[in-house]
């Protein structure tokens, strides 16, 4: 199979890249840069020229695949409804590229908003459109809703591993700043994880049996609780852990205090059973310690 994969030079992109040709598939990935191509060719792929804004590009590469990949997503929180919207774009110019055909889709999105006070599952419904800009898994189901093979990938708010450069990160930045790591509460709200390449094989079993019987949720811990998290910051940093009230948590953590204190707990049960998926890989706090996060 022939696979065209965006955000391919990403943490998760460049994971997912590496599974399928280990896997003994064709890859042709999206990248800005000669730097990016160079790393391409070095994972036995071949680089695609392009951006996001070219739906044009979008549309004559998808066109040349057996299926799509799309793991790309500009992470701009200060700017979250133009970068939602441009994903949203990207994923139609798909559709219009595979319109007709039996080529499958593959699209990324997050799980905050799933579901409130329990772990979230596949059979929750994404966030309307009005109440979250990222509409990555709506744009999908409607493609699906055309008759299309248009599945959903989706990440929980940590996947972690060598390179990451996401939420873990951005809180061990916070920590060193302040000299105090920090939860909200309790810190009893919970985060799901996966590694990133536990995630990859997630994409490519779904890939394989053509994006059929998702929403996926790759998944591999249901939830570590918030303030192990900043438990395991704290001991690495040697600076004090400190429980913030939420009118506190807002000078602490900025635009990720949102994330900080919400529980986005979620099962895989589903995911496992449809696409036979064990993940393997290292746990959260155990990844914190080896993968060079600090």
């Amino acid at each position: 199979m022939q696979v065209f994969v965006t955000g391919a030079t990403g943490f998760v992109g460049s994971a997912v890249v590496r599974e399928l040709r280990a896997a003994g598939h064709g890859v042709r990935g999206l990248t800005r840069s000669d730097a990016g191509a160079d790393f391409l060719r070095g994972l036995g792929a071949e680089p695609v020229h392009g951006t996001l804004e070219d739906t044009a590009g979008l549309r004559d590469a998808a066109r040349r695949a057996d299926a799509v990949i799309h793991t790309a997503f500009e992470h701009d929180f200060n700017d979250f409804g133009r970068v939602s919207a441009l994903d949203r774009a990207a994923i139609e110019a798909f559709g219009d590229a595979l319109a007709g055909s039996d080529r499958p889709l593959l699209v990324t999105a997050g799980m905050l908003m799933l579901a409130a006070g329990r772990p979230a599952t596949e059979a929750d419904r994404p966030p309307p459109a009005e109440a979250f800009p990222r509409h990555s898994e709506i744009a999908a189901e409607a493609l699906a809703a055309r008759g299309m093979r248009a599945g959903t990938v989706r990440l929980p708010p940590t996947v972690h591993g060598a390179g990451d450069h996401a939420f873990i990160p951005r809180l061990i930045e916070i920590a060193r700043a302040t000299g105090v790591s920090a939860y909200v509460g309790d810190g009893a709200n919970r985060w799901a994880a996966v590694h990133r390449e536990d995630a990859a094989v997630v994409y490519r079993l779904a890939i394989e049996q053509g994006a059929t019987g998702g929403p996926y949720h790759a998944v591999a811990e249901e939830g570590v609780p918030f303030r192990a998290i900043a438990e395991a910051i704290g001991r690495e940093l040697g600076v004090p852990v400190v429980s913030k009230s939420p009118d506190e948590a807002a000078a602490h953590f900025g635009w990720l205090t949102a994330f900080a204190a919400t529980d986005v707990a979620a099962s895989a049960a589903r995911t496992r059973a449809t696409l036979g998926w064990a993940p393997a890989r290292a746990t959260l706090l155990e990844d914190m310690e080896a993968a060079g996060y600090f």
